[in-house]
């Protein structure tokens, strides 16, 4: 079975709750088009230096379908990908690209489809001269992340689950929406009210 079957069916709210601030990349990391499927695949893991591109382009040729590329740019100055690449992507199988950089030719990834998530676009394409290795150890939105390691987002945002475990997060998650989805939002409500109510008695608070 594949290692990330299950995934695509959890939130990364459900996610972000069990593995924490530190694994889930920060607020400018979102999707370029709405609205964004859930994705949900290991990680292929690219860094571009400043003004390059290489590696990201080499990529898509290299990653295994259901791939999520996640990149580690160098700036946000200058486009990672555009619209023929994304679509090669796609046609490749590939699930998404991830990247604090940025992208171009949007109307063209939105018309076909494909999730980016990203800090944004800018027309001005990347040069493609620096060789990096694949499959490294990047940083990205925050999260350093290792290849392998599981990456889902959607509108909510984007959670990396350490390959190391996953399985172990996996069933936590499901519990976990198994028992929310059972809860009526009576239940929740006595439940929270009983909870903030006595945070707040005591730290001494009065009515």
């Amino acid at each position: 079975m594949n290692e990330t079957s299950g995934f695509q069916d959890i939130s990364p709210t459900t996610l972000a709750d069990l593995v924490g601030r530190g694994q889930v990349m920060d607020i400018t990391i979102r999707p370029l088009w709405t609205p964004s499927p859930r994705i949900a695949g290991p990680a292929f893991t690219v860094r571009c230096p400043p003004g390059d591109n290489l590696m990201l382009h080499a990529a898509i040729h290299r990653a295994e379908p259901g791939s999520v590329i996640v990149v580690e740019s160098g700036d946000v100055d200058h486009a990672l990908a555009g619209g023929n690449v994304c679509a090669v992507a796609q046609r490749r199988g590939i699930a998404a690209f991830v990247t604090d950089g940025v992208i171009r030719d949007l109307a063209e990834v939105r018309a076909m489809g494909f999730p980016v998530f990203a800090r944004g676009v800018i027309p001005i394409p990347g040069a493609k001269k620096a060789v990096e290795p694949l499959n490294r150890p990047v940083r990205c939105g925050g999260v350093t992340v290792e290849a392998g390691d599981i990456v889902v987002a959607d509108e909510e945002g984007v959670v990396v689950v350490p390959r190391t475990g996953h399985e172990q997060v996996l069933l936590d998650a499901r519990a976990k929406a198994a028992k929310e989805a059972g809860e009526s939002l009576d239940d929740w409500e006595a439940a929270h009210r009983s909870r903030i109510d006595a945070i707040l008695h005591g730290a001494g608070f009065e009515d």
